[in-house]
């Protein structure tokens, strides 16, 4: 009688076994990768926003927060702090929790064989699969931040709770609360399909090519450095890859385009200006933020005896 092998799964061919208690741990280490590093940059996302949507009055980085600063105060930098912890917090705990659940169910759909053979689709199936649930918790979040940063002084409330009441009282103008979910989903999509694709694929590189001892070798330290370096790197072809659909997220939130399409904004700024206005600023933040987000998450993973990303 021939001996019968138990099934492969995904869930337990790690180190570490992949149990509701594994996906809990890496929802909280998502929320607080993602919430802390943007609420972090606030200052450089409403230099970013205003850049966008008035290239004309905000030419640059350092001029635009000067000029923020002169006509706002501290408090014009800070703008949307609230909405954007809360929302980047929602966000990170689905994507990142989802991403090691999906991976896990992807893997032992495609066999043991197929899902080793196919890494890279796994990751990019993943990733996609777990913003779309992601961004459906950040998109009220995202719409009142945009509003906030963008509003002419005085003209919307800065508060947090203000702000919601507000979105929500004109919600037949705003298209609160998932007015920007498609524009967000073409711009968050790709972005994290991207990040997850190349970080991946990046710390596999160092991995492979660069650190090529067993991984147990290296210091905590030493780990948590290729994290932070293939995570920067990742990030900074997310920036460019998802730039074009950031800057139509932004340009929906100006006043002058209620009503008006997608399709119709894109034609009448030109596409050239939607993937290079601020792109410079972008890559700076995006390359910082994710290379951070990745690093905190990974050191709150090994923190909790999860270990590391990648290696063998």
């Amino acid at each position: 009688m021939s001996h019968i092998s138990p099934k492969w799964d995904a869930r337990f061919a790690g180190p570490v076994p992949h149990d509701a208690l594994y996906y809990a741990k890496c929802m909280l280490g998502g929320a607080i990768a993602c919430g802390v590093t943007h609420a972090g940059i606030t200052p450089l996302d409403v230099a970013k926003c205003n850049m966008q949507v008035n290239p004309a009055k905000y030419s640059g980085l350092a001029p635009t927060i000067k000029l923020l600063l002169k006509e706002e105060g501290a408090n014009g930098i800070w703008k949307g702090f609230g909405p954007t912890l809360l929302g980047y917090s929602l966000q990170g705990m689905f994507k990142y929790g989802l991403y090691e659940t999906f991976k896990d169910a992807y893997s032992n759909l495609a066999g043991e064989e197929a899902a080793e053979k196919y890494k890279p689709l796994i990751w990019l199936a993943g990733s996609a699969s777990a913003e779309v649930f992601a961004d459906i918790a950040l998109c009220p979040l995202e719409m009142t931040k945009v509003k906030i940063q963008t509003s002419q002084g005085g003209s919307f409330p800065t508060a947090f709770g203000a702000a919601l009441k507000e979105m929500s009282r004109t919600k037949v103008e705003t298209r609160y609360p998932f007015g920007s979910l498609v524009p967000l989903w073409s711009r968050q999509i790709p972005y994290t399909m991207a990040k997850f694709f190349f970080f991946e694929k990046i710390v596999q590189l160092f991995y492979t090519h660069v650190f090529t001892e067993p991984k147990s070798t290296y210091s905590k330290g030493t780990q948590l450095g290729v994290t932070f370096a293939s995570g920067y790197l990742a990030g900074v072809v997310c920036a460019i890859v998802s730039h074009p659909a950031d800057s139509l997220v932004s340009l929906l939130g100006k006043a002058e385009n209620k009503g008006k399409s997608v399709g119709k904004i894109a034609s009448e700024v030109g596409v050239m200006s939607l993937a290079t206005k601020g792109l410079g600023t972008r890559v700076i933040m995006i390359g910082t933020l994710t290379g951070f987000q990745w690093w905190i998450y990974d050191s709150f993973k090994s923190a909790m005896g999860m270990g590391t990303t990648g290696g063998k």
